[in-house]
Parts: C-alpha cells; sequence; structure tokens
C-alpha cells in the first residue's frame, strides 16, 4: 500500500498522531479533492504549518492507496518512526524510572490488526509500557492497526521477538511477575494483587494460551463471566485486565 520503505497511514487519527509525533518523518499527505468539511480543513492548517506537503487525490485514488481499508479521505506516506525496540533495555529502564510500578503487555498469536489495533489503544491509556508479541503468527504492525489504534502505534512500542517464553522468562529475571489470562484459570483477575512490575499474557482469539507459554506465566487467571458466553474479544479482555491494573495502582491523570 505504500511505497518501498515508506509506511501508509490511515485517517485523521493516525495522521495527526503521527503530525504532533515526528512530522519530519512524514513525506506527503493525500486528501480527498471532493472533501471540504471543517475536521479537513483544520488538518490542512496544521499540516500546512509543519510545512507538510499536501496532494489533493480523487477518492478512487486513494481508496486503491488504501487497499480498500477505510481512510476517512485522508492518508499520509511516512518513513517509519523509531520507537524502543530491545526488550530488556525498555524492561530494565521501566524498573528504574522510579515512576509507577511497570506494566507490560504479552500477546500470544493475536493476529487480527484491528484487534491489535484495539490493544495498543486501549495499552496507550492504561500506561502500559510496550506490547509484546512473536514474529511468527502475529498480526504485523499495519496500516488497518494504526488505524484502529487512533494515534497510540506512535505513542506505545510494539515489539516482535524471536520466541515468547524467552521473553518471559527475561521479564521474570527483572522482577516481573507474569499472569497469562486464561478461561480456565482457578481464581479471578479481581482476586489478584496486580500493583507491582507487571506482565500480562493475552492468548490468540479463540485457542487462548499455547500450552508451553502458560507454563511459563507465574500464575493463570480468568476474567468471571456470569452469562452463557464463555470468553471475550481479547482487546475486551484487555481492557478490563488494564483497567483493573489502573485501578489498583491508584493512577489518577
Amino acid at each position: 500500500m505504500a511505497a518501498q520503505g515508506l509506511q501508509c497511514l490511515l485517517g485523521f487519527h493516525a495522521v495527526r498522531a503521527r503530525l504532533r509525533a515526528a512530522p519530519e518523518t512524514i513525506t506527503e499527505v493525500w486528501v480527498d479533492q471532493a472533501r471540504r468539511d471543517g475536521r479537513l480543513k483544520a488538518l490542512l492548517v496544521e499540516l500546512s504549518q509543519a510545512g507538510v506537503m499536501v496532494r489533493p487525490q480523487p477518492t478512487s485514488r486513494l481508496d486503491e492507496k488504501a487497499g480498500g481499508e477505510r481512510h476517512q479521505g485522508v492518508l499520509a506516506l511516512a518513513q517509519p518512526r523509531a520507537l524502543p525496540d530491545d526488550l530488556e533495555t525498555l524492561l530494565e529502564q521501566s524498573l528504574a524510572s522510579g515512576s509507577a510500578p511497570p506494566f507490560f503487555l504479552f500477546l500470544d498469536g493475536v493476529t487480527d490488526p484491528h484487534n491489535l489495533g484495539a490493544i495498543l489503544r486501549t495499552a496507550d491509556a492504561a500506561g502500559v509500557v510496550a506490547v509484546v508479541a512473536p514474529k511468527d503468527h502475529s498480526a504485523p504492525l499495519s496500516a488497518v492497526a494504526a488505524r484502529v489504534a487512533s494515534g497510540a502505534a506512535e505513542q506505545v512500542p510494539y515489539l516482535q521477538v524471536t520466541n515468547l517464553n524467552r521473553a518471559i522468562e527475561q521479564a521474570q529475571d527483572r522482577g516481573y511477575f507474569v499472569w497469562g489470562l486464561d478461561d480456565e484459570a482457578p481464581q479471578t483477575l479481581y482476586a489478584l494483587d496486580l500493583t507491582g512490575p507487571l506482565v500480562m499474557v493475552l492468548g490468540a482469539e479463540g485457542k487462548g494460551l499455547r500450552r508451553l507459554v502458560r507454563s511459563h506465566c507465574d500464575g493463570l487467571v480468568r476474567l468471571p463471566m456470569v452469562g452463557s458466553v464463555s470468553s471475550l474479544n481479547v482487546s475486551v479482555a484487555c481492557g478490563v485486565a488494564c483497567y483493573e491494573r489502573l485501578r489498583q495502582v491508584g493512577v489518577r491523570p
């Protein structure tokens, strides 16, 4: 969907987030030449002030560039932004920061880009340091995921590691407690103390955590379910877990 080496950022949230975080990485912005509303005019002012080139295009051209995904009449071509990508360094620096106890999310086989985007958005809102997933059988940080994240992909590092079990061990070696979210766990989320350095591992849609990943966790926990369904969408479960942790540590804006 983008030229070699460039990212394609879709929609107002993704474009504006990059514009505010790293405007120098934006090569150009395409806008729907038929759109004349106030929302677009406000964005055009910001782009002009930042010296970003804007190219009006027919809707069909934007549709083609976006690969059929929803773009709201706005897309940007940009150089990839450099976010922290070394897990060991992040684990150590987060412990030494002196702020709230660090919280990481690890994803085991989450392949839907819409779920990844929603998880990143929640992670940003709940103060998660980084989201970590294996390189294989996981959703990449695509234009779709970035659009759903509504700007959070510009703030929360998404690290793809070679071996998720090894990443769990790295966190444990530094004093993080690793909880795996599992539908059949004996205890519920609300029975836990989540106030220390923490990693929460979320499993794939439908399949849950793989056996070896479960065995590497320090403990397993489930969400209480009182209705007829047996599980929640992984991005919804992520929101419940993240905000219970945020409630316990007492962080306020």
